[in-house]
């Protein structure tokens, strides 16, 4: 522990979070003011509430050292994947995914959303798997251990399941592996199954990706076990496609086939789309005003405090508090590539471009969600997004970051009080 009261030393993205925090909280408080009173409209003191313990634990956070943090990463990851267990079997739902298991409740008061700790605790264990070695892997066989790391929390995830969750475990795997020096070929052929079962809803697009496959193979000319594996494996997600959907819950369903047409359920899962643009679309220039959005107000909108909250930035505040709010996160990740750049340890490095990657694919996969460029999979905005534990992470991840910087300054930055 280091010893003395100290401001960050990386106040630049201190308080770029906490202006983050601040613009998310006023949405919030805008989200409940519907012309007919909700439950959402006393959401912003809860906001508040938990933005007040997450900074007061992130700051507790980025008084560790990097070596403590790396001592207790194996610890923080065994637990994790226990309760990631146990909510298989006492897991809730909530709101629109009512039918999952992803909420750890007490007493019948939900407490939070482990796989949002997980997040961290999957960034921590695969720097500490990565950094072990001098050199990148520079085969598939070399890659099972990482791989390892984040497929059984991920497969845990998806038996809840949370496909927003899982789509963030596989950003962060596959940018710290990019990070950690890993090969453009390598790194494609590593994708390959998930890419298979992704393209396989059209034989076409499939066998044209599986020949480009071919090609990739044939190019590196990997160990011929590690070959044909990534072809069968390939072969058998293209065969697999079709029952895994079936294993998908009907919401989950609904939701790709109206990424793929927002009108064919209109008034079921294509009206958040659809809602969504109208609200995005409305806003304009300069927005109808702080709490005056017409699609927001009548209750259009919906989920409105959470995974649907950037439509109410757009709807409110037009395309310049788009530009804010896109500028601050812009600013917000540039810092997190610099510590991760400026890191004194393989370990620390991949810990915090680990966690911008994460940051990263809430950002891209919820913006890209709700201007229907991408499926809606129920993913949160970090730092507006309504969620005790989200927002809990959030600062958990800016405490870990400030507390790499401060290192890679060699402790000198910040002011004793």
């Amino acid at each position: 522990m280091r010893r003395g009261l100290r401001l960050p030393a990386d106040w630049p993205l201190t308080a770029t979070a906490a202006l983050l925090t601040v613009f998310g909280v006023a949405m919030v408080y805008s989200a409940g003011q519907t012309d007919v009173p909700t439950f959402v409209v006393g959401l912003w003191r809860t906001q508040l509430l938990w933005v007040i313990v997450g900074i007061g634990f992130g700051y507790g956070v980025s008084r560790l050292s990097v070596r403590l943090v790396d001592a207790v990463t194996v610890p923080i990851y065994a637990v994790s994947l226990v309760v990631l267990a146990a909510l298989l079997v006492v897991g809730q739902g909530a709101g629109t995914a009512a039918s999952t298991k992803s909420w750890l409740a007490i007493g019948g008061v939900r407490l939070g959303q482990p796989s949002e700790l997980a997040k961290i605790a999957v960034v921590l264990m695969l720097a500490r798997v990565l950094s072990a070695s001098r050199a990148a892997p520079s085969s598939l066989r070399e890659l099972v251990p990482s791989a390892l790391v984040v497929g059984v929390p991920w497969l845990l995830i998806m038996a809840q399941p949370d496909l927003g969750t899982g789509i963030v475990f596989v950003g962060i795997y596959f940018a710290m592996l990019f990070w950690a020096g890993v090969s453009w070929p390598l790194l494609v052929m590593a994708a390959s199954p998930a890419l298979s079962l992704i393209l396989a809803f059209s034989t076409g697009i499939w066998g044209g990706w599986f020949l480009l496959l071919l090609a990739v193979v044939a190019w590196v000319r990997p160990p011929r076990w590690e070959g044909v594996g990534l072809v069968v494996a390939n072969l058998a997600m293209g065969v697999l496609a079709p029952l895994l959907w079936g294993r998908l819950d009907p919401y989950q369903q609904r939701r790709i086939l109206v990424f793929l047409d927002p009108s064919a359920d209109p008034r079921a899962s294509g009206y958040h789309v659809i809602q969504s643009q109208v609200a995005i679309g409305s806003g304009g220039f300069f927005g109808k005003g702080f709490t005056m959005g017409s699609q927001k107000r009548l209750a259009f909108l919906p989920e409105q405090e959470t995974d649907f909250i950037f439509p109410v930035v757009a709807e409110e505040l037009g395309f310049l508090g788009v530009l804010v709010a896109l500028a601050l996160f812009t600013f917000l990740l540039h810092r997190t590539v610099r510590v991760a750049s400026r890191a004194t340890s393989p370990f620390a490095s991949l810990v915090a471009f680990g966690l911008t990657a994460a940051w990263f694919t809430h950002i891209a996969v919820n913006i890209g969600m709700t201007v229907g460029v991408l499926p809606v999979t129920g993913i949160p905005l970090p730092f507006f997004s309504y969620g005790g534990s989200f927002m809990l992470m959030s600062w958990l991840t800016v405490g870990l970051l400030v507390s790499i910087s401060e290192e890679g300054r060699g402790r000198a930055g910040g002011l004793v009080l």
